[in-house]
């Protein structure tokens, strides 16, 4: 079975119209089409989704980033911001952002370190925890 991911955009307010425009229209279709075919060559399914009824307030970059989750069930991921796969962007290149992001859920998801609330238990991924 193949693995399956989704990422997910919850609705924005205050967001800059730059980076709106980033996340809609031809251009963000195009990108996303082109990451969700190259996940597939490695039997990974990418899907597209929006949750405009979770609304973040984006006062800045890193909230921009907590606007779009990633969930992979059968990694135990169920819904997590690209922020806290990433950390800290070097660049503030959106799409490069989510493409690092996807990538490490799809290829190295134990290097993502759990949630506040799950680091009672370390895994040995090398997190820290």
């Amino acid at each position: 079975m193949a693995k399956q991911m989704r990422l997910t955009c919850y609705g924005r307010s205050k967001s800059k119209p730059e980076w709106e425009s980033i996340l809609s229209g031809f251009t963000f279709d195009i990108f996303f089409a082109e990451l969700a075919q190259e996940l597939q060559r490695f039997g990974i399914t990418l899907e597209l989704g929006e949750d405009p009824g979770q609304v973040i307030e984006v006062n800045g970059y890193g909230d921009l980033l907590n606007s779009i989750r990633i969930a992979s069930p059968s990694d135990g991921i169920s819904n997590i911001c690209i922020g806290h796969v990433i950390g800290q962007s070097p660049r503030l290149d959106l799409q490069e952002d989510i493409r690092r992001a996807v990538n490490r859920i799809a290829f190295a998801p134990e290097t993502v370190a759990p949630d506040d609330e799950n680091r009672k238990v370390c895994h040995n991924c090398g997190c820290g925890c």
